[in-house]
């Protein structure tokens, strides 16, 4: 460890993850701790027993948050699954209490620039990372850039409708389409004591349950619909699938089983669209620590290495 090293953050609902990186990407060290954050101070708190003991290391920090996130200035608007960021400013926090360079990126987005740095998407023009999870986080990628918007919520997909129903969240895709959710109604049928036991959820699915497999390819049958909504607008090269759930393969083989039955159906469909691949993300649980620190490097070469959270 030198002082080349970078300090990657990955601020969650449920854990704070936090990892040791060089430039290169090589993930030096890592640990986590439980978000038990009721508010901004005992979030600053939190963050300062993360950042303090590893000070003398580092020459950068990264960050990866959920919400909206005006990257030039380093706000969070929103905060999703933490209303209490709404408006932190990371920046101002990291530039007046360390005097560090450092950078801010969606978690979303993040999962995507760690797949165009050094994952499935690298050395391809155009494609979208689907984060599943709680929601589904998105991040998009044009021309080997990650595309973040006008007002920095491109690839927001947990908010595109799923009918013309407005009047609950339950129709839009961040709950229609939540990997959570469907673990859940599973775990159900199944009369799981823990209802977010995910590994007896898919050793069901693989053992032929019936309910089980039931459930599992009508949730696959959505990111198929989904996926195909999203390629008739960005013709994309691959769709990479992350979050916890990708580990899992046979998620990603029922999905390209979905799309292709679906592709099927409409004959002026399958003769006028051509399919993206639909792969494995190749970063899983730490994706956001690869994403964020990428995004950091590229804002420090933008820069000719000398900016300092500005």
């Amino acid at each position: 460890m030198n002082k080349k090293d970078y300090l990657s953050i990955d601020i969650g609902g449920t854990n704070i993850k936090y990892g040791l990186l060089d430039r290169s990407g090589k993930l030096i060290s890592k640990g986590k701790v439980s978000t038990k954050c009721t508010d901004i101070l005992s979030f600053k708190q939190l963050i300062d027993s993360i950042v303090e003991p590893r000070l003398s290391n580092v020459r950068g920090i990264a960050i990866s948050v959920p919400g909206k996130v005006d990257v030039h200035r380093g706000v969070v608007y929103y905060g999703g699954s933490l209303p209490y960021l709404d408006g932190f400013d990371f920046y101002n926090y990291f530039r007046k209490k360390y005097n560090l360079q450092c950078s801010v990126e969606n978690d979303g987005k993040a999962a995507a620039l760690a797949e165009l740095w050094l994952g499935t998407l690298k050395g391809q023009n155009n494609g979208i990372v689907l984060v599943l999870g709680t929601g589904v986080g998105g991040g998009i990628v044009i021309n080997r850039q990650l595309y973040r918007g006008v007002h920095f919520q491109a690839g927001e997909l947990s908010f595109m409708p799923t009918t013309s129903d407005f009047s609950t969240m339950n129709n839009f895709v961040g709950v229609y389409d939540s990997a959570v959710e469907m673990i859940k109604r599973i775990a159900t049928s199944l009369g799981l004591a823990d209802k977010t036991d995910g590994i007896a959820v898919f050793e069901a699915i693989k053992n032929g349950n019936f309910v089980a497999q039931k459930i599992f390819k009508e949730y696959c049958r959505r990111i198929a619909t989904l996926i195909l909504s999203i390629e008739a607008v960005l013709d994309m090269d691959r769709v990479v699938i992350g979050g916890g759930i990708s580990a899992q393969s046979v998620l990603i083989d029922e999905i390209n089983n979905q799309i292709k039955q679906l592709f099927r159906k409409v004959s002026l469909v399958s003769e006028t669209l051509i399919l993206p691949q639909v792969v494995q993300a190749h970063f899983q649980n730490d994706a956001n620590l690869y994403g964020a620190l990428y995004a950091l490097l590229q804002r420090v070469d933008d820069a000719n290495g000398e900016i300092s959270c500005i």
